[in-house]
């Protein structure tokens, strides 16, 4: 059981007033207040047990004041639940040692800690692992995971439901506070949605015959692990789709967990997972949804049953989560992607510094690079960067950063809360350097929160930011620095292109530098996503659009979610895509540009004709700062990398005589991610 110690030791008076600070008692088990993280697969074990990294992940979450820290999503209760790595393993005792050392870690700073155990059903794969045919109620396949399964007969079921069991009692031998399951697309809910389970012997057909396999899975878990020992499920409470579980149904089947008197708590979810949009929009929505799109589905949801109700999807801030358990919406609100973006959430709420949360803005890079932050480059790495910058040993040195981007930014903040002296040159008059750009792009605005959460800080923290400065070397020298960092970015990429002079860049059009024709042709050199989300956005203003890639898929380096949103709305106003051609040429004729490209795969030529071309093909750095004080740097502007991967200082001593290190970082370096950028210049100013 977790202590209550770390919270002890913070300042109680906000704890009165908040509900978000309220304990809740389930069982023998309190949890101290109302924030919780639930299971996902965070793909950080190693060969699916949960070692030093994948703890380190979840301690940081409980030593920031959460009540429960849920892992281990789709963890594999058998052999054939694999979707072919990245996930936990409750199907053997060898994982017991790991799960004593992870819950000694959490409950030693008052946390809660659990697991979801779960069998994927058809969600597996069997070509990979074990290599292991898929199973399922009905042999229908899914579109996602896409593996033709087999439909389970009578051994199989009873196969599972001991193996469920069998991986309950080990989290409880393994001091966990208790397991989930799960429904959804997973082999529980396909028992359960008629559009999954067309079966006509006992577990298929009526609603108590569609819930018997679940019901048997939790009665069997509560057999084995006691009374004790919390086991809940996570619960899709509308399918949102006709021929699947409605609201009324959902309600219906819940009941039937209920009364059976196996769990102790519902986490809702809504919606489906058998496909990319339906992750995108329902599972795991992002930017392009709103925030918390069902929290009234689930308030209403709760208000049909006596146990807890916990749910995530998209509670991104503060208020809504406050919103939440004040309105007796839920009972434990999960803020899971918004602890990957400040896992101190909890302590900055009890030391009355809510506005000092680093914000979740829904960018989902943490889908596609898995664990990932696309702001907090700390998380998922917590071996060997911390979440909380700590001063140094050495504080005082004399930083000039140039450039107000999302790396300039960090750079200036960490070098800050080091306690060094830190000047910022910006030649803008305002900061945020390219994202200043992409907010202005359909429904990417919430990037903003990048910039605006570190200018606050700076703010804070006391550096002299110069805006409308483009510093030049001379600029630089005058402030007498130990330390630069060039954190210029780029400029658009063009150079490659004959007769680039004739087109207008995706830069040119989001500033409204270039007003947009009635027919554009976007180019797209680099499956990011600065093309596609222009061309976007001038379809959105009434634009003929035609797009082009370079790559084999529209998006190719984006999340999967954003790219099927973003395939979504192209077809909704009518944006054709042509994949797999080079852009080759452009030249005008009479008052229309002609494009001409080239096929990737069979080199025949094709034609294309509009008023105007818009291209993107990344950026090249801006370097006339970083080339004029090189020969003035102590170290001719070289990173010595084996320091800056080692988390070493670059200098074995103090710059002398009048000498600084130089560094570069972000686009100034080549043309990259904001992930990328704020990631450098974290893992270099905690350095110093």
């Amino acid at each position: 059981m977790p202590n209550t110690v770390a919270t002890d030791l913070i300042d109680k008076a906000p704890r009165a007033r908040d509900p978000l600070l309220q304990p809740l008692r389930i069982k023998r088990l309190t949890l101290r207040n109302r924030i919780m993280s639930t299971s996902h697969a965070a793909t950080i074990d190693e060969g699916g047990m949960p070692k030093e990294r994948y703890q380190r992940y979840h301690e940081e979450k409980a030593k920031g004041g959460i009540a429960l820290t849920m892992f281990g999503g789709s963890s594999m209760v058998a052999p054939d639940s694999s979707w072919g790595g990245g996930q936990i393993d409750v199907s053997s005792d060898a994982i017991i040692p790991d799960l004593q050392s992870f819950s000694t870690r959490i409950h030693g700073h008052g946390a809660a800690i659990m697991c979801q155990i779960s069998h994927l059903g058809r969600r597996a794969t069997s070509a990979a692992a074990n290599w292991l045919p898929t199973l399922a109620p009905t042999a229908i396949r899914e579109r996602r995971h896409r593996d033709i399964p087999r439909e389970m007969d009578r051994h199989d079921i009873d196969r599972i439901i001991d193996d469920y069991a069998a991986a309950a009692l080990r989290c409880k031998e393994g001091g966990l506070d208790g397991v989930e399951t799960v429904t959804g697309g997973h082999l529980i809910g396909q028992f359960l949605s008629p559009r999954t389970n067309r079966r006509t012997d006992e577990f298929g057909g009526s609603i108590e015959n569609r819930a018997r396999f679940g019901l048997m899975v939790h009665e069997t878990i509560r057999r084995r692990v006691g009374d004790d020992f919390l086991v809940g499920i996570r619960f899709v409470v509308d399918e949102d789709i006709d021929e699947g579980i409605g609201f009324e149904e959902c309600v219906r089947l819940a009941r039937l967990f209920e009364r059976a008197g196996h769990i102790d708590f519902f986490n809702a979810i809504f919606g489906r997972m058998d496909t990319d949009l339906a992750l995108a929009e329902h599972n795991m929505p992002g930017m392009s949804q709103p925030l918390a799109p069902f929290l009234k589905t689930v308030g209403a949801f709760k208000r049909e049953t006596k146990l807890p109700v916990f749910h995530a999807a998209r509670i991104a801030d503060i208020a809504t989560a406050r919103h939440a358990i004040a309105e007796n919406l839920l009972d434990m609100v999960a803020m899971t992607r918004a602890h990957m973006a400040d896992p101190q959430i909890v302590n900055k709420l009890m030391r009355g510094e809510e506005d000092r949360i680093r914000p979740c803005v829904g960018a989902s890079h943490c889908m596609y690079k898995k664990l990932a932050c696309i702001h907090n480059p700390a998380t998922g790495r917590e071996q060997i960067l911390p979440q909380i910058v700590a001063r140094s040993a050495k504080p005082g040195r004399k930083v000039v950063v140039v450039g107000g981007g999302p790396g300039g930014l960090e750079a200036a903040r960490v070098a800050a809360e080091r306690g060094h002296k830190v000047v910022l040159f910006e030649a803008a008059s305002r900061l945020g350097g390219q994202l200043l750009l992409a907010v202005r792009a359909t429904w990417r605005r919430d990037l903003i929160a990048i910039v605006d959460w570190r200018a606050a800080e700076l703010a804070r923290l006391g550096v002299d930011v110069r805006l409308d400065t483009y510093a030049e070397a001379d600029d630089v020298l005058r402030e007498q620095p130990d330390t630069v960092i060039i954190a210029t970015g780029g400029l658009p990429d063009t150079e490659w292109l004959e007769g680039a002079e004739h087109c207008a860049t995706v830069w040119d059009v989001l500033s409204g530098t270039v007003a947009a024709k009635d027919e554009v042709i976007v180019y797209d050199g680099t499956g990011r996503h600065q093309a596609v989300s222009c061309a976007l956005h001038l379809a959105e203003q009434g634009h003929g659009v035609q797009f082009v890639t370079l790559d084999d898929n529209m998006g190719a380096e984006m999340e999967y979610n954003a790219r099927v949103v973003y395939r979504k709305r192209f077809a909704e106003h009518g944006v054709p895509i042509t994949i797999d051609h080079q852009l080759e040429r452009v030249q005008p004729r009479g008052n229309r540009l002609v494009a001409m490209f080239r096929h990737e795969l069979t080199g025949k030529e094709m034609e294309l004709t509009a008023p105007q071309v818009v291209i993107e093909n990344g950026t090249v750095p801006m370097s006339g700062a970083f080339d004029a004080l090189r020969a003035r740097s102590v170290n001719d502007g070289v990173t010595d990398i084996d320091a800056l991967l080692a988390g070493r200082a670059q200098l074995a001593a103090e710059p002398e005589g009048g000498r600084f290190e130089l560094h570069r970082i972000g686009d100034a370096v080549s043309s990259r991610s904001v992930h990328a950028a704020i990631y450098d210049a974290l893992r270099l100013c905690m350095a110093l």
